[in-house]
């Protein structure tokens, strides 16, 4: 698609290689690998750069995320697109289920159930995705993500179930 608007709008980002982390991936727990990335001692995941996800921080449990939305996140109808708000939910949610599993486990998304509750735009402020761990068994884990805006308002909300399984 040909963007013909003026003044041209522009925006660069950079990543580090994914197969450094995958490299890490059975060798520590998933919290540990969650706080080297948030202490810089490993690079976060591409996608972060892509939508410019900022501030992470990581509990048992539990994972907190930030995103300043920006024009760069709109859809067509001047409002941040559903597939940023369910990437923000998603990775909420599955890593807080990272967060309970020990080195040499891992797990992926099964489903994820997100309901829109309000429109997102810049106006919003900084939006904050909490996401927790409800229920883990040996194979399964529920888990939900809470999208509030920078007045506290739930714009969305999601939950999420993951597979649990051993690495290889």
């Amino acid at each position: 698609m040909t963007q013909t608007q003026e003044p041209a709008r522009s925006r660069t980002f950079t990543w580090s290689d994914p197969a450094t982390n995958a490299a890490q991936v059975g060798r520590r727990s998933g919290l540990e690998m969650l706080r080297a990335m948030i202490a810089g001692e490993l690079a976060g995941p591409p996608v972060m750069n892509l939508i410019d996800m900022g501030r992470m921080e990581a509990d048992e449990g539990r994972v907190t995320i930030e995103l300043v939305p920006q024009e760069f996140h709109y859809n067509p109808l001047g409002t941040v697109h559903g597939g940023v708000i369910s990437t923000l939910l998603d990775t909420a949610a599955a890593c807080a289920v990272h967060t309970t599993l020990p080195a040499g486990v891992g797990y992926t998304s099964l489903d994820l159930n997100v309901k829109f509750l309000r429109p997102v735009t810049v106006d919003s402020g900084t939006l904050r995705c909490e996401g927790t761990v409800l229920q883990r068994g040996r194979r399964t884990a529920l888990a939900e993500a809470r999208l509030t805006s920078a007045d506290n308002r739930l714009v969305a909300h999601a939950t999420s179930t993951c597979l649990i399984l051993p690495l290889p």
